[in-house]
């Protein structure tokens, strides 16, 4: 039986493999991660320690919270992918808003030792079935939350 502490170490784990797995399109698949993939990642690392908690305390409000980081993490995971698809503005600082070129010598431009290294949030950089990543993740979000939910609503015995 799936007591709210069982459920709560499985939404801990959830996030953690997600966690893993994004650590592992960056170190091992070489995708560099934009702002907003970052920006992902943060309630995923608070799921992970609610888990850990929740593993030894499994209060309600613990489970709530957890469901909270996951649907807040859900949307900042549509944001990017409205982003991604065009449906509406990203943040400048990571969409192609330009930079400050005046500043800039021209032939830093063909320069790839200088500036570089920036992802911009409106581009897929990795896609299965038409999803990018940060659709995924969103669609993930959504089935963690709805575990933290379910955990946060059975009784603490059950």
């Amino acid at each position: 039986m799936l007591t709210r502490r069982n459920l709560m170490i499985l939404a801990g784990l959830g996030s953690a493999s997600m966690l893993l797995a994004a650590f592992a399109f960056q170190y091992i698949g070489g995708l560099a991660p934009c702002a907003m993939c970052l920006w992902q990642r943060w309630p995923h690392a608070a799921a992970v320690v609610i888990g850990a908690v929740g593993a030894v305390v499994p209060a309600a409000a613990l489970a709530w919270f957890g469901g909270l980081t996951m649907l807040g993490n859900a949307g900042i995971a549509l944001y990017h992918t409205g982003v991604e698809r065009d449906w509406w503005e990203g943040p400048t600082s990571c969409t192609g808003g330009g930079g400050d070129l005046g500043s800039m010598d021209m032939s830093d431009l063909l320069n790839p030792d200088v500036g570089g290294g920036i992802v911009m949030c409106d581009q897929v950089a990795w896609e299965m079935f038409g999803l990018s990543m940060a659709s995924w993740n969103g669609i993930a979000c959504l089935v963690l939350a709805g575990i933290w939910i379910i955990a946060a609503t059975r009784p603490r015995t059950a």
